[in-house]
């Protein structure tokens, strides 16, 4: 990778990576990018110049995380563009960074997003836990918007989905954890 020096082309170049990224998906969920969900956390010029892309993943062992490194890679290759991918772990991703767009796909893609505090009053500043994840009393369904609905498996399709029925229209559907 060649160092990034003057700061025009600099800022340029890191522009235009975050623009070969913008509307890169997650392989699980398809329909949100990973700008939306909070993964992508930025670009950036590192300490030796050269330009760094950073994520994070949901939770640690993301088994998505092997196939958005690469699908970054490609993205920046198809551009003719090229950066150090980065890994940030700390602070941990949370379901707080997913943007109002990406909670909407969710919904329209059948799947419900986390609720707001749900993953427990961390107002002031105090964390609970508890021996068992708490339970969300009334998830509404992305299908019919009833919250006549019932959890059915802690585990849905992924290990950060959890399934749900709705008992209005019987419909299944997966609900994102929130974390």
């Amino acid at each position: 990778m060649t160092p990034l020096t003057n700061p025009d082309t600099d800022a340029a170049s890191l522009r235009a990576i975050e623009a070969a990224l913008v509307d890169l998906t997650d392989p699980e969920i398809p329909v949100v990018s990973l700008s939306e969900l909070g993964i992508l956390r930025g670009v950036r010029q590192g300490a030796d110049g050269v330009a760094e892309v950073v994520i994070t993943p949901t939770y640690s062992g993301c088994p998505a995380m092997g196939q958005i490194e690469d699908d970054i890679q490609a993205a920046l290759a198809a551009a003719g563009l090229t950066a150090r991918m980065i890994t940030q772990l700390s602070p941990a991703w949370t379901t707080d960074w997913m943007s109002e767009v990406a909670h909407e796909k969710l919904r329209a893609y059948g799947i419900a997003p986390p609720q707001c505090g749900s993953a427990g009053d961390t107002s002031h500043g105090t964390v609970k836990f508890s021996r068992h994840a708490a339970r969300t009393t009334s998830v509404p369904c992305p299908q019919c918007g009833s919250r006549n609905t019932t959890e059915t498996s802690p585990f849905g399709s992924t290990a950060c989905k959890s399934l749900y029925k709705c008992l209005s229209c019987l419909e299944p559907f997966d609900y994102f954890k929130p974390i």
